[in-house]
Parts: C-alpha cells; structure tokens; sequence
C-alpha cells in the first residue's frame, strides 16, 4: 500500500506579535483591489493580505505600532480600527 502524501498546513505571521500559526487559525485583515479595507473571516476574498491572532492583546500591539497598516500599504481609520476590534471581540 502506497502512504497516502502528507498534506502542508500553510502558515502566515501574526502582525501583532510576529508568531507563525496555522493559516486557518488567524483573521485577515483584507485590503480590496478598490481600496476598502475588512475583515475576511472566509480567507478566500482577493486582495491584499494581513493576518492576527484571534487575541485582543496581539491586536492591540498591531494598531498602536500600525502594524497592519504597513502590511497593507494604506491608511487605517480610527473608526474602522474600533470596528474591527468590535468583531475581534464579538467573533
């Protein structure tokens, strides 16, 4: 019998505190090809990148060192910041 292959798990850094993880395990702060930047929970939404723990502390860290920002090339709202911090705590 033939061994099944092994499948690679793929993992992204963690903006906050510079840990590697699971892909599946982190949320993705997206920018879109317009420009508008979310969250995608789904991970399959095209644009640019930028992932965090499911953790407020390493959340926190990434927004006051803009962090993410410099990931995603672009400016970061205050609101949309408190936003995204709503969902990291809700979700």
């Amino acid at each position: 019998m033939a061994d099944s292959p092994v499948r690679k798990i793929p993992t992204r850094r963690c903006t906050g505190c510079g840990e590697h993880f699971p892909k599946n395990t982190l949320i993705r702060v997206l920018r879109t090809p317009e420009g508008e930047v979310i969250l995608d929970l789904t991970g399959k939404k095209s644009g640019r990148g930028a992932y965090i723990c499911k953790n407020a502390a390493c959340f926190k860290k990434a927004r006051k060192s803009r962090r993410i920002e410099t990931s995603l090339g672009c400016t970061i709202s205050e609101e949309l910041y408190e936003r995204m911090e709503e969902e990291l705590t809700v979700g």
